[in-house]
């Protein structure tokens, strides 16, 4: 083997190594810089690219993977999840309490990506704590723990804005944990548990009163009951004694007519229902126990005859 075949060999070798030097694949959402003599020249996109060896070379950049920085020559384009370490804060009330954050973020321009910002990962990390911290700093503490929207809502707003210089989408912000010292959280337990007593005595005092008006109303029922059954029972005997009286009265009409019809117009019926009245009497004052001397007038015999004269008419018949 001469020379000129080594030299073949060495030929092949390096046209290859030149072209897998020059031949970049780069996968789908991820994207390469390419400097040529130390300028920008180019943005890889997905597939297949053809750079000049030793001309053209990748810019390194810092990147987050998984929660670390990492220095690769690749820019990922999807989503990616920060998870921020707990950092403490001070609210308007002058609390301090820890936060930890989650920041979802995405890198839309890979220029402004690489020139516009160095190490961008750390960037965004200490524009997100600073931002924070101001936020929390204009609430208090009741407001820090019943406004997490609106504490993610304002943190997305001005980390989008401010990164949006540097090639960054902010999609969306998590607080993950709010923490407050565990005095405050001792605080907190008790005021709840003042709470939860106050609302059980509101509602025993509730019910109590609801029972106490339910028994009220339950007896104004029954004492409106009893008056209506009272008055319907006054009417009935009222009514019933009307009729008794009206047919005690008819009877007695029967019976003054019976006796006109029997005497005719030689006795007079009222000396007649008179006597029998006064025979009544004799019969009750005679009836007591001790001896009476009973002094009757003048008038009263002549009744007398009357009733005896009636009665040979009725005997007669």
């Amino acid at each position: 083997m001469d020379i000129g075949f080594y030299a073949l060999i060495i030929i092949v070798v390096l046209a290859l190594i030149f072209v897998k030097m020059a031949v970049v694949i780069i996968p789908q959402s991820e994207t390469k810089i390419i400097e040529r003599l130390g300028k920008y020249y180019a943005t890889l996109k997905p597939g297949i690219n053809i750079i000049i060896p030793f001309i053209d070379r990748a810019k390194t950049i810092v990147t987050l993977t998984r929660g670390r920085y990492v220095y690769s020559n690749t820019i990922d384009l999807r989503e990616q999840v920060y998870d921020f370490d707990k950092q403490n804060v001070i609210t308007k009330d002058n609390i301090q309490m820890q936060i930890n954050a989650l920041l979802y973020f995405q890198i839309v321009d890979p220029f402004k990506a690489v020139y516009e910002i160095n190490n961008l990962p750390n960037a965004i990390e200490k524009l997100t704590q600073t931002t924070l911290r101001n936020i929390i700093g204009e609430m208090e503490l009741d407001q820090t723990l019943t406004s997490r929207d609106t504490i993610n809502t304002k943190l997305r707003g001005v980390l989008d804005d401010a990164t949006n210089k540097w090639g960054i989408k902010v999609n969306r912000v998590e607080l993950q944990d709010i923490t407050p010292p565990s005095s405050v959280l001792q605080a907190m337990e008790k005021q709840m548990q003042a709470e939860r007593d106050k609302r059980a005595t509101i509602l025993t005092s509730e019910g109590n009163k609801q029972a106490q008006i339910l028994q009220s109303e339950g007896e104004k029922a029954a004492t409106i009951n009893r008056a209506e059954a009272d008055k319907q029972q006054a009417i009935l005997r009222a009514e019933g004694e009307a009729t008794a009286r009206i047919r005690k009265a008819e009877a007695e009409a029967v019976a003054i007519q019976k006796i006109t019809e029997a005497v005719g117009q030689s006795t007079n019926p009222a000396n007649y229902l008179l006597a029998q009245k006064y025979i009544q009497m004799l019969n009750q004052v005679a009836s007591g126990d001790k001896t009476k001397t009973v002094f009757l007038p003048y008038e009263s015999s002549n009744l007398m005859g009357s009733i005896g004269g009636i009665k040979e008419l009725f005997k007669g018949e």
